[in-house]
């Protein structure tokens, strides 16, 4: 079997890459029966020569390959027909814009398996970039603080090689006394503390963070049922709020009127409520003058992410009156970052944490039978046709 790792051709281009030079090192050394080409691009941030240096062909063309790895979704015209494809599609949610790429997908007889539904029994994601997106999210919201009060300068994190480099920037930073809170106890959620704990910021309770004042810039992190309470004032477990999240009512005000800085890395279900709404940032009690909405749901849960941002123009301002956009400078405004590709950012350690669960969690299933059904989960469509599990894509597919 050959495995190609192609070329990133969607714009803005992705520094990203499925598995990293030394990755593909491990992966040939343990499976010696299998082969590695990479098509050669000048926008990743292993070069062609780092792949030379570990032993791994380069290559102009790969449609001689069996499986084809990506991170972003592949332009239609590049699509090579009855190939079996590995990349996030971004169509597992009806997304409109890509309605033509599912089609051309079937069209051309592919299989696609989708990075965001590699799976293991019990549903939970095997491969993802979520850490460093929250890892990246926060860095961006302590430098867009910076930016909105006049207070410091931060280089961009895309100018800094890795996760070491960002935390020391945070290090040299003399904070006033503010609160942060942080939103979500997954991946995105733990990476974006993973920086908060590197900058050596004070870890408090909720309680704490709610009726306290420090001396010291001060965080706490919260899950759904901190911000979040039944309608009926039951006092229920996290699993009644997944299963029944019409019951329940936002109760974030609480943390909206002490806190400063708001880093958003949960997960936002169908139903659920909305962390704070436009009426809520209206309140002359909302007291919060940045948000680093690392979800990025637009129109959304977080009332101020009025359109998603770009790794070039990362912060606009919200004006929660007029609740349009507006200069982040400006006295009135709500700093929002709310870029959406936020591990593009930081290419070599997302590309390197990426790779190490791929080869784990994935490259197995081809020489083992599919033992854990990894490719039967995530495999979308087969013989030009949805697979069973993506059946409900088929009204998407066919435009209605």
């Amino acid at each position: 079997m050959t495995i190609g790792i192609i070329k990133e051709r969607k714009n803005p281009p992705d520094r990203r890459v499925v598995l990293s030079p030394i990755e593909c090192r491990k992966i040939l050394k343990k499976y010696p029966q299998l082969k590695i080409k990479v098509e050669s691009s000048d926008d990743r941030f292993f070069t062609d020569q780092d792949y030379i240096n570990h032993g791994i062909e380069i290559v102009k063309n790969v449609s001689d390959c069996d499986v084809l790895l990506g991170v972003k979704e592949v332009p239609i015209d590049h699509l090579i027909p009855n190939k079996k494809y590995f990349f996030f599609s971004h169509t597992i949610k009806k997304q409109k814009y890509n309605r033509k790429l599912l089609q051309a997908i079937l069209t051309k007889n592919i299989e696609l398996y989708d990075h965001e539904v590699i799976t293991n029994e019990k549903g939970q994601r095997l491969v993802a970039f979520g850490r460093y997106a929250g890892i990246v999210g926060a860095y961006n919201g302590f430098r867009a603080y910076g930016l909105k009060n006049d207070l410091y300068k931060l280089p961009k994190a895309e100018e800094l090689h890795d996760q070491l480099m960002l935390i020391h920037e945070l290090q040299k930073l003399k904070l006033p006394n503010i609160k942060v809170v942080l939103t979500g106890k997954g991946r995105v959620g733990n990476g974006a503390k993973e920086m908060l704990k590197g900058m050596r910021m004070k870890e408090v309770t909720v309680n704490q963070f709610l009726t306290k004042e420090f001396s010291e810039p001060v965080y706490v992190q919260i899950d759904v049922l901190d911000y979040n309470k039944r309608k009926d004032g039951q006092q229920k477990n996290q699993q009644d709020f997944f299963n029944n999240p019409s019951e329940y009512e936002s109760n974030f005000m609480r943390f909206a009127k002490v806190a400063d800085v708001y880093i958003a890395g949960h997960f936002y279900g169908a139903g659920a409520p909305y962390i704070f709404t436009r009426q809520d940032a209206k309140s002359t009690e909302f007291h919060i003058k940045v948000i680093a909405d690392i979800s990025c749901d637009v129109d959304g849960p977080v009332a101020s992410t009025i359109r998603s941002s770009t790794i070039a123009n990362p912060i606009y301002g919200y004006h929660p009156l007029t609740e349009k956009e507006v200069d982040y400078r400006d006295e009135q405004a709500i700093a929002v970052m709310a870029v959406d590709n936020l591990p593009c950012e930081l290419p070599k350690d997302a590309s390197e944490g990426f790779g190490e669960s791929f080869a784990k969690n994935v490259i197995p299933a081809f020489f083992n039978n599919d033992q854990q059904g990894v490719l039967e989960r995530a495999r979308m469509t087969k013989s030009g046709r949805l697979t069973n599990r993506f059946k409900y894509l088929q009204d998407y597919v066919d435009g209605n």
